[in-house]
C-alpha cells in the first residue's frame, strides 16, 4: 500500500493541560516528522462535545466523559504527514492507558480509559468530520519542512 499524505486531529485533553505535558506530546509528533498544520486552545461546550462524540450518544460513559472534557480547556491540533492517522494512533497507544505499552503517549502518561491524555481520529472519515467540527479552512496551513529528507526516503515523498 503506497504512503498517502493525510491530516488527522488530536485533542490534548484536560489531564494533559493540568499535568503540563502539552509541549512534550507535541514534541513527540514533530520529532517523528509529523507537521502541525492547525492548532487552537478552547473550552469545550456541550454542543461541541455532542458533535464530536455523536457516535457515543446514549452510552453510559458519555456524561462522565463530557464532564471531564469541560474541566479545563483542551488543545486541538491538526497533524499532517504520510499515513499520519495510523502513525498517530500507534504513537498514542490503546484507549485504556493501563493497557498501553511504554513508549506510547498513553503508556507513558495514562492510567485511565477516559482521562487518557489524548484523543486521535480513528480513521480518515472520522478525521475529516472531526477537523470540520473544530476548524475553518482558513485555520489550516500548508508548509514544508526544509529537513523533510531526513524523515523520509526520496521515493516515499
Amino acid at each position: 500500500m503506497p504512503n498517502t499524505k493525510e491530516k488527522t486531529l488530536i485533542i490534548m485533553k484536560p489531564d494533559a493541560i493540568h499535568r503540563g505535558i502539552v509541549g512534550e506530546i507535541l514534541d513527540r509528533f514533530e520529532q517523528k516528522g509529523i507537521r502541525p498544520v492547525g492548532m487552537k486552545m478552547l473550552k469545550m461546550s456541550d454542543l461541541l462535545l455532542d458533535k464530536h462524540y455523536a457516535q457515543h450518544k446514549g452510552k453510559h460513559f458519555l456524561p462522565h466523559l463530557k464532564k471531564f472534557m469541560k474541566l479545563l480547556p483542551v488543545i486541538l491540533v491538526i497533524l499532517e504527514g504520510l499515513d499520519v492517522i495510523r502513525v498517530v494512533r500507534s504513537m498514542c497507544g490503546p484507549t485504556d492507558g493501563k493497557n498501553a505499552l511504554p513508549g506510547t503517549i498513553r503508556g507513558d502518561y495514562g492510567m485511565s480509559t477516559s482521562a487518557n491524555i489524548i484523543h486521535s481520529s480513528e480513521d480518515l472519515k472520522a478525521a475529516k468530520r472531526e477537523i470540520g467540527i473544530f476548524f475553518n479552512k482558513n485555520e489550516i496551513f500548508s508548509y514544508s519542512r526544509p529537513d523533510i529528507h531526513f524523515y523520509y526516503a526520496e521515493d516515499e515523498l
